[in-house]
């Protein structure tokens, strides 16, 4: 039977066990992580204009939250599946149901393939549609003269 080392004071010092797969301890991710995946992932879909609730909500949540998880809840069910709620604006023009339905599968593909454990529900929130901004080149020369 082996002794476990001691340090310089002559307390034990425990080492991590090796078990046949290697793990050593825990991996935790925090729920601001798996929120910033949440709104990186719904914002790739398209038909998305933005991540976050109406303006009275959005002034509310900047003092109150941190960018990442604006517009984002995440939480865990009793088995410790990825329960989470987002609140997008949607562009005008496209089939909010659809667009909705394709957050959903981002979110959830995202979010399993980074922390590998898998999402229970994702609740999308549409709380608005929106005109797209127009860009840079669209706008029309101001002619001075």
């Amino acid at each position: 039977m082996s002794e476990e080392p001691k340090n310089m004071d002559g307390v034990k010092v425990p080492f991590p066990k090796n078990s046949e797969s290697g793990v050593m301890g825990d991996i935790k991710i925090n729920h601001s992580v798996v929120a910033n995946i949440v709104r990186l992932a719904t914002q790739q879909v398209e038909g998305v204009h933005s991540v976050g609730g109406g303006f009275v909500e959005g002034i509310a949540e900047m003092f109150s939250k941190k960018d990442s998880e604006r517009g984002v809840r995440v939480s865990e069910n009793e088995v410790g599946e990825y329960v989470i709620e987002v609140k997008v604006n949607l562009l005008f023009g496209y089939e909010l149901a659809k667009v909705g339905a394709d957050i959903q599968k981002s979110v959830s593909e995202h979010v399993l393939r980074m922390t590998m454990k898998p999402v229970d529900r994702v609740d999308v929130i549409i709380d608005g549609v929106k005109t797209p901004a127009p860009k840079e080149a669209d706008k029309e020369p101001v002619v001075e003269g």
